[in-house]
């Protein structure tokens, strides 16, 4: 844990005194801000779409920007609203009611956003699945969810079998010229836009599925999380303060709608705050990304901690070629912001990034640093108000600080998944005493109520006695060396006699050093220099990446597979 203080970004922020909000607060404050309220119907989209769209001051205000290969496309709230009720009319005629499904298989594009809204406005369950998924991946989904439609493109078609072909009623292509490899295949270009501008958001139960999303998480099968429409109070609360939304925003979260961070604070998020989403459909560069903050005016960046080390690695001189004054607030997700990154992207964007955690089944961001309160570099922060975190032992019990356990959330909040996709028992494991949610990260917390994540709760070392550490720990300490770029580290087991686990790490080398036997002593001596003597890495390995998630966490459990010979799970969400 490191013990510098970096003092708060904006103490006016719309959380401007977070212990004064945490003592007060109740969820059903922000429930009283949607028409809802005192209800047992809704929809997002009322409170969102059209809810602006129908605001004389607010109708034309940009809702969606979507940028590819420098060409720009904008939507106000009106014209967006115009799209989705389109494009409900179109799945309505071909026989779309509420709880069917709908697999959207495409890359970044406006179709996926106007898609999503419309099912959401009609009651179907949208499923965003990422384009770059395999032939097996996709099967799981379509074989899982039984989909009434597809909405795809000519160029992925073919990744549908034809056994599961067969069982589709509609694949929807949103561009010619269509393939022809099936006979349930709808070319769609250009008929939404004939389609009745008129459709009223079908009000539903609060507890109505608003969309399906897989996570593959660290075993097989991969997991459909159901996440429903009354969690949009979640989401604008979390939005408001954590992102620091404010009328004028502009919000620009680099992420895929298929993974939930592009859909909740890409979409549905910002919706309900009334402000400006943009949506990048290029793929990364460094140049390109700066090139988009600068010439959009970016000022609410949701990124992460892989995105940035991309850009540091770029160089100090790219950032310094771009006028990035319009950014005043940057959070992170997807894995923990190390101080490295963090430091290097306040000195470069002149704004501290601001680390925050939340998972696929948490549906909105439950641990943050606020931009009201002091950042402590490394922590994930502390819970949003409404939002109760604790460290638990393996009986349920909370933790004093300072002690490494599982992470908990105090269930329920609006946010949490609703279930999980045909499996039940599954999700019941999730909870603990039928109080908490389990969360399966370690973590621990210190005496001022911030979190810092520890690993996966299959990470945990066991090291002299009965003193049991996260890797990360060990991780950053191999980090410090000089020619150490990153670092994972893995136990193979316990040792025999010893009762300690046989620890070793795997590095990545910066630019610069060659891998050699004499720098692998280096390294080993330098940890053992600054490691407890309790606890001995037996072995280092120099590898040319680590395998991670598309949002850069780490997967150790690829690597203890291999380790062991044992299949690594579902590689979904592997960068590759």
């Amino acid at each position: 844990m490191i013990k510098a203080r970096i003092p708060a970004h904006n103490p006016r922020a719309n959380l401007n005194s977070y212990e004064e909000t945490c003592s007060r607060f109740k969820w059903e404050d922000i429930e009283k801000e949607f028409s809802w309220f005192g209800k047992d119907r809704m929809n997002i989209v009322t409170e969102s779409i059209d809810r602006w769209a129908d605001d004389p001051a607010r109708c034309d205000h940009p809702a969606l920007i979507f940028q590819k290969h420098k060409a720009v496309l904008a939507y106000t709230y009106k014209e967006l609203q115009t799209k989705s009720c389109q494009w409900a009319n179109l799945l309505t005629q071909y026989g779309f009611t509420a709880g069917d499904r709908l697999i959207i298989l495409l890359p970044p594009c406006p179709e996926i956003f106007f898609a999503m809204s419309a099912c959401a406005r009609m009651g179907v369950i949208f499923c965003p699945v990422f384009s770059t998924s395999s032939f097996y991946e996709l099967e799981i989904r379509l074989g899982t969810t039984s989909p009434r439609g597809v909405l795809t493109h000519p160029d992925l078609v073919e990744k549908i079998s034809h056994e599961f072909a067969g069982q589709i009623d509609y694949i929807f292509l949103t561009q010619g010229p269509a393939p022809g490899l099936f006979a349930n295949e709808m070319l769609i270009e250009g008929r939404p836009e004939k389609m009745s501008s008129a459709y009223p958001a079908l009000q539903l139960p609060a507890d109505a599925p608003l969309y399906l999303i897989f996570t593959s998480g660290s075993t097989r099968p991969p997991k459909g999380v159901i996440h429903t429409h009354s969690e949009m109070t979640g989401m604008l609360a979390s939005a408001r303060w954590a992102l620091d939304l404010t009328p004028e925003s502009i919000l620009w979260t680099d992420a895929d709608p298929a993974w939930v961070t592009g859909t909740v604070y890409g979409a549905f998020a910002p919706w309900l705050c009334g402000v400006t989403s943009f949506i990048q459909g290029d793929h990364f560069s460094a140049a390109n990304w700066y090139w988009t903050l600068e010439k959009h005016k970016i000022n609410v960046w949701y990124t992460t901690p892989k995105i940035i080390r991309d850009l540091m690695e770029s160089g100090d001189d790219l950032p310094s070629r771009y006028d990035l004054s319009a950014v005043r607030h940057i959070a992170c997700v997807g894995a923990p912001l190390v101080p490295d990154l963090f430091y290097w992207a306040a000195k470069n964007f002149k704004c501290a990034p601001h680390d925050n955690w939340w998972m696929t089944e948490t549906g909105v961001i439950c641990i943050a640093n606020f931009p009201s309160i002091d950042i402590k570099p490394g922590a994930m922060g502390k819970p949003l108000p409404g939002i109760t975190a604790a460290i638990i032992d393996e009986s349920g019990h909370p933790l004093p600080p300072l002690t490494l356990g599982e992470l908990a959330i105090k269930a329920p909040w609006p946010g949490l998944m609703f279930g999980l996709w045909q499996d039940q028992e599954r999700f019941r494991r999730y909870f603990k005493n039928d109080i908490w949610f389990v969360t399966g990260d370690i973590a621990l917390q210190d005496e001022e109520g911030y979190f810092y994540h520890q690993g996966r709760n299959d990470d945990l070392l066991k090291a002299g006695g009965d003193k049991i550490i996260g890797p990360f720990e060990i991780e950053q300490i191999l980090c410090m060396h000089p020619s150490v770029y990153e670092a994972a580290v893995i136990s193979k087991g316990t040792e025999p006699g010893k009762g300690v686990s046989y620890l070793k790490a795997f590095v990545t080398l910066k630019k610069g050093y060659i891998q050699s036997s004499r720098l692998n002593y280096e390294i080993k001596a330098f940890l053992k220099g600054n490691l407890a003597p309790d606890i001995i890495v037996r072995e280092i390995v120099f590898l040319d990446k680590l395998p991670k998630t598309r949002s850069g966490k780490l997967l150790r459990r690829i690597l203890r597979a291999q380790e062991l010979g044992l299949p690594g799970g579902d590689a979904m969400n592997m960068q590759d």
